[in-house]
């Protein structure tokens, strides 16, 4: 059975993606908080979001953001090369996993494309790694371009071993509503843990009940730091060798 969520923290949460996930934590019944660098953004959530305050890049500021939460949802992201990227993209989630003072459901947002190597590519992709080595509970969406649905465009296709690399919307649209959708719902879903998943939208109504989608996924394999179906072309031997420390670091403290 998957465990019991009753408080959700957003990462990133004053984002397009954040503010919809927020949105949607709260209307699904969790206690929901808002994780941001800026007080003032505590205007962007509706009644009853709790704001915390902390800096992604500074694991110390971000203690008392985790205290309490039983799922974590991250939907933060860079805008720049690969010192932003290393920063933020990856340094959110290896922060955030070295201050955890008790086990959570983790879900986490990348990029369909994760695979086809960039500065940001690459250090997404070390992200998703140390979620998969922390042992903990997860599912890990790579969504398409977003919110370059046709209005026709509903109907959610989850797909594997990121095989789309046009790196334009040829590879697959949808919206942000629906990725803060998959996100929330993959929380309380037995059938979406340890699962890696693209996602797009494609003509079609849009479906409620998100369960048969995710039971159609292969699970990553056990101790894998790789989604299952995707392509090895990022030796673990040929990584920073602090990235393989924080690697080693985490799969020790869980």
């Amino acid at each position: 059975m998957a465990e019991e969520i009753s408080a959700v923290l957003v990462v990133g949460a004053s984002g397009s993606i954040g503010q919809l996930a927020v949105a949607q934590a709260l209307q699904a019944g969790f206690q929901t908080r808002a994780l941001v660098r800026d007080a003032r953004k505590a205007k962007l959530f509706p009644e009853g979001v709790e704001t915390v305050i902390g800096d992604l890049t500074n694991a110390d500021t971000l203690r008392d953001a985790v205290h309490g939460v039983t799922g974590i949802v991250f939907t933060h992201g860079s805008h720049g090369g690969a010192r932003e990227a290393e920063a933020v993209d990856y340094g959110a989630v290896r922060n955030v996993l070295s201050v955890l003072d008790a086990p959570v459901r983790i879900a986490l947002m990348t990029a369909i494309g994760v695979t086809k190597h960039s500065a940001g590519h690459d250090w997404k992709r070390r992200g998703e790694r140390l979620v998969r080595a922390s042992g903990l509970p997860y599912t890990i969406v790579r969504p398409g371009w977003f919110d370059y649905n046709h209005p026709d465009q509903h109907q959610l296709v989850m797909l594997q071993g990121d095989t789309r690399w046009a790196s334009d919307p040829s590879d697959g649209v949808v919206s942000r509503a629906q990725i803060a959708q998959v996100l929330i719902a993959s929380l309380t879903s037995d059938a979406a843990d340890h699962k890696t998943l693209e996602l797009v939208a494609e003509k079609g109504p849009a479906q409620t009940d998100l369960d048969p989608l995710f039971s159609s996924l292969q699970a990553d394999p056990a101790d894998a730091l790789d989604a299952v179906l995707d392509r090895d072309n990022m030796p673990l031997g040929q990584e920073p060798t602090g990235v393989v420390a924080e690697l080693d670091a985490v799969r020790e403290r869980y």
